[in-house]
């Protein structure tokens, strides 16, 4: 047996990003990864803020002068979300992973021989769902928690100075970690490998500068994406944290730069073979088609 690589141009008027689009909605909302880590996004980010917002209301009376002046109200009900990043981070490897390991994007990359397009219609699908679910969370888990904390402890209100964006902004951040989590899943190809790395890079990684002199900590762990995540949802910035929207341009380089290097290999590749097309196996993300023979 013999194997030849075979330059193919792309069909064209065959495939259209609108109907490329269509697809991408169609495998995200069927398959039931999908359904089972929005719940968990859900479950653990409404369930940890309106504990967190419960105990904080409860202890209020008692709690000492230090811990009342770096209090916010709009980031203690936001703090969901450090548990649920992780859902929609695990969804964000999936989307690219899982046609990986079963061999589907044999099937998507047939119908679809562009692999930039591709990636660009997962991104934008899964960039807006993302939002879409971030948000709505974000209000709930927000509006719940003020109303734990209303009556017992300060509260915040949507009217009050920077507290709508910092609402928005923390949905905005699970859209932005979702991709950074697509970028690993682009990168590596592989599901463990692109959790792992996504759990290194939220919570090994800022454990591990914890360690070193609070120079370097302070001047690095602002840049990781958990306290880019809190400055985002932060109305009051604190001290060795980022602006809410230097740590929104921080987040977005992150989403950028995973999914960027991808398309720039992929693109580079399908000129050398003359199609951005078939890969060569399920454990790797070379962009060569092979015949055998």
């Amino acid at each position: 047996m013999t194997t030849t690589v075979v330059p193919l141009n792309n069909p064209e008027g065959h495939y259209r990003a609108s109907g490329s689009l269509r697809s991408e909605w169609t495998k995200l909302h069927t398959v039931r990864s999908t359904v089972w880590t929005l719940v968990t996004l859900v479950v653990a980010s409404i369930g940890v803020s309106i504990l967190a917002c419960a105990e904080t209301a409860s202890h209020w009376a008692t709690m000492s002068a230090v811990d009342k002046v770096g209090y916010d109200p709009t980031n203690l009900s936001l703090s969901g979300f450090a548990l649920g990043q992780i859902a929609i981070g695990v969804l964000g490897v999936l989307i690219i992973t899982a046609e990986y390991s079963t061999g589907t994007i044999r099937a998507t990359l047939a119908a679809v021989p562009n692999r930039p397009l591709v990636l660009r219609t997962k991104a934008a699908v899964f960039g807006v769902v993302a939002f879409l679910v971030g948000e709505v969370v974000s209000f709930i888990v927000f509006l719940s928690g003020q109303a734990l904390l209303s009556g017992r402890a300060p509260d915040a209100a949507l009217g009050q100075p920077s507290v709508l964006r910092a609402v928005v902004l923390a949905g905005v951040h699970v859209a932005g970690l979702g991709l950074v989590a697509m970028g690993l899943g682009a990168i590596i190809c592989h599901t463990a490998g692109a959790i792992s790395a996504l759990v290194g890079l939220l919570f090994i990684v800022p454990l591990i500068l914890k360690a070193l002199p609070d120079s370097i900590d302070n001047s690095l762990s602002q840049y990781f994406p958990s306290d880019v995540g809190s400055a985002m949802a932060s109305v009051h910035q604190q001290a060795h944290t980022l602006s809410p929207l230097a740590a929104l341009g921080v987040l977005w380089a992150y989403a950028v730069v995973g999914p960027g290097h991808r398309w720039v290999v992929d693109g580079q590749a399908g000129r050398l073979t003359g199609w951005s097309g078939q890969r060569t196996g399920t454990s790797d993300c070379k962009a060569t088609f092979i015949v055998s023979e």
